[in-house]
């Protein structure tokens, strides 16, 4: 069971910009720890930390950084990034950060449509650097460059103005003020700058605030990418209103061994985390002795008899509740202190849907997953579920002061104090998505209920219509098959304009690791296992499985067992692991007809 939300006013709520809900939680105890680098071994309490950004501020001011001016980053999950983020927001600066993982092509095309002279990076990044048309970059500034060099950050602060006045630049910030940039994943298109103010941002914050989620002094984690809006709003800018810690981790593999050491508060985890979580501590239960094995089993069954009782509705029966209540003490209260979740107020995912498996599964040991839903143009928040008890299936109702209402086709639209201002220099593309009247369209298909709770279907411009004119979402088929086995990582459907539906399914990693492992292979590749019969077998029941589940017009006639690999860093997987639909059917075309003249 999550802990109850701290009681006290959290200190930066109330404030106009970022920047003030920065110095109104810096103005209190300066010893409380604020930052902490999971993996460099450096932290800094809120004292350092307002000492510091101040100074960067001034060294940004020196070398000619003023209001609306933006300031590039290329930074891992490090203390720095929040140092420079804060110290260009007190200037009125426009601090936008890049994926790491991004290509030299698309790093150009990011800093010519930001037009920043400025960019702040470290080492490791360098090297795609000096392959990247830099522009008009004049500061190239890199944190852990060795003191000396010039270039480093300790430079940027000895660099400071004596007549630099940090208060009144951050206070002639206003609340309609860009105050980041976030470009979007470029699955339609070049990407664009969503151009999110101060108020966008901390209407988000507030409405989370309302929801309960955040208890003063909150223990953060920020691991996800500093592109992703989802990590600047849990793992930066929730601290400007808690006044509390965010411990960063450069390494995202080793996620949950920072949450076992800084036990956060408020967790995201897109679906992908959660489920490597689950597979953990289901490998981790059968190893346990037969004896304990078997009663973390009958605690599981118990804990999935009690959630689906209440996703439907019904009384817990008096036994099941006894009996969970129960396990809880003996079984799953340590299992959460042992991963860090005990003081856990809030648990989040989102970006895609959750596996129902792997939600029940999180419940049923006191760990209420609240899905969410939303996009970089509203702050990542649309709707999202409280965290007395979340709804299974449904991303939740919309926040506090958000209206939403669909269109004709089904499409959500979205108006509230988070949507962004617009797309940086693209007028003509703000306005097909943002009407006079403040509605986002938000490009998801939903459906809303009588009491306001909301479930996504699908994308809009990637739904299927057969040959014969039948409407399918290709990500409700996609889950369901990625949910028949685990030998299925990532799958793509195709069925538009066709008279049946195909895949093109991609070995899961972890599966593939275990395999070679338990079976001695030494070095084989993926490749060897998806030619593998006994693999292949498996995959065939995957799909039979899937297709039991699936109407008759959704169902998948053929696939075909890809020899690769399908990484965030690659052609087919955004850095947020969204199918790039239109890059894979275009790489892959071949394969796609061969399936369609009956080959597998």
């Amino acid at each position: 069971m999550l802990t109850p939300t701290a009681a006290g006013e959290l200190p930066g709520v109330g404030a106009a910009t970022l920047c003030e809900a920065f110095q109104m939680c810096a103005g209190g105890d300066a010893s409380r720890p604020a930052l902490c680098g999971f993996d460099h071994g450096s932290s800094l309490n809120w004292g350092e930390y307002a000492a510091r950004v101040g100074r960067i501020a001034g060294g940004l001011a020196a070398i000619g950084v003023g209001k609306g001016d933006t300031v590039g980053m290329l930074l891992s999950n490090r203390p720095e990034f929040q140092l420079v983020d804060n110290a260009a927001l007190h200037l009125g600066a426009i601090p936008f950060s890049m994926y790491s993982t991004s290509p030299p092509e698309q790093i150009a095309y990011l800093l010519e449509n930001a037009r920043n002279r400025i960019l702040v990076t470290e080492r490791q990044f360098l090297a795609v650097l000096e392959q990247t048309d830099t522009g008009a970059i004049e500061h190239l500034i890199v944190v852990d460059a060795d003191p000396g060099d010039g270039g480093d950050l300790a430079a940027l602060e000895a660099g400071a103005g004596a007549d630099f006045d940090l208060e009144a630049a951050w206070r002639s910030v206003e609340p309609e003020d860009v105050a980041t940039l976030i470009y979007t994943s470029g699955t339609t298109g070049p990407p664009k700058g969503v151009e999110l103010t101060h108020r966008n941002i901390l209407s988000a914050v507030d409405a989370c605030m309302k929801l309960g989620g955040v208890p003063v002094g909150a223990q953060l984690v920020s691991y996800l990418p500093h592109a992703h809006i989802a990590d600047r709003l849990m793992g930066h800018y929730y601290q400007l209103a808690s006044g509390g810690t965010v411990t960063t981790v450069a390494d995202p593999t080793r996620v949950m061994e920072a949450v076992a050491f800084c036990r956060p508060s408020v967790f995201i985890g897109v679906p992908r985390v959660w489920e490597k979580l689950q597979s953990a501590l289901v490998a981790g239960f059968r190893s346990e002795s037969p004896e304990r094995h078997s009663a973390i089993e009958a605690a599981l069954e118990g804990g999935f008899e009690k959630v689906r009782a209440e996703q439907a509705g019904d009384p817990v029966p008096a036994p099941v509740g006894e009996a969970w209540m129960k396990a809880d003490e003996q079984i799953f209260t340590p299992i959460r202190a042992r991963l860090g979740f005990d003081r856990a107020t809030w648990l989040l995912t989102g970006s895609a849907p959750i596996p129902r498996r792997v939600h029940e599964f999180f419940c049923a040991i006191g760990l209420p997953i609240c899905e969410g839903w939303g996009l970089s143009e509203c702050v990542a928040l649309g709707a999202v579920n409280a965290v007395d008890r979340p709804r299974i299936g449904w991303v939740g109702r919309p926040l506090p002061g958000t209206e939403l209402k669909q269109d004709e086709d089904g499409e959500l639209l979205l108006r509230g104090p988070q949507v962004m201002r617009g797309y940086r220099d693209a007028p003509e593309q703000t306005a097909a998505v943002l009407d006079a009247d403040g509605w986002l369209r938000t490009g998801d298909i939903g459906e809303v209920d009588r009491e306001g709770w909301v479930r996504i279907i699908d994308r809009k411009k990637e739904l299927i219509i057969s040959a014969g004119g039948k409407n399918m979402s290709p990500a409700n088929i996609e889950e369901a098959l990625k949910r028949a086995s685990k030998w299925i990582g990532q799958a793509c459907c195709i069925g538009d304009g066709r008279p049946y539906n195909v895949a093109l399914l991609v070995l899961d990693p972890e599966a593939c690791a275990a395999y070679i492992a338990e079976h001695d292979l030494g070095d084989a590749a993926v490749a060897a296992l998806a030619a593998d019969e006994r693999i292949r077998a498996e995959v065939d029941a995957a799909v039979e499985q899937a297709n039991r589940h699936l109407a008759r017009a959704e169902q998948i006639k053929r696939y075909a067992l890809l020899p690769d690999e399908w990484l965030p860093s690659g052609d087919e997987l955004t850095p947020t692991m969204k199918l790039k639909r239109r890059v894979i059917l275009a790489k892959y075309g071949q394969q796609i007809e061969e399936l369609y003249r009956g080959g597998r």
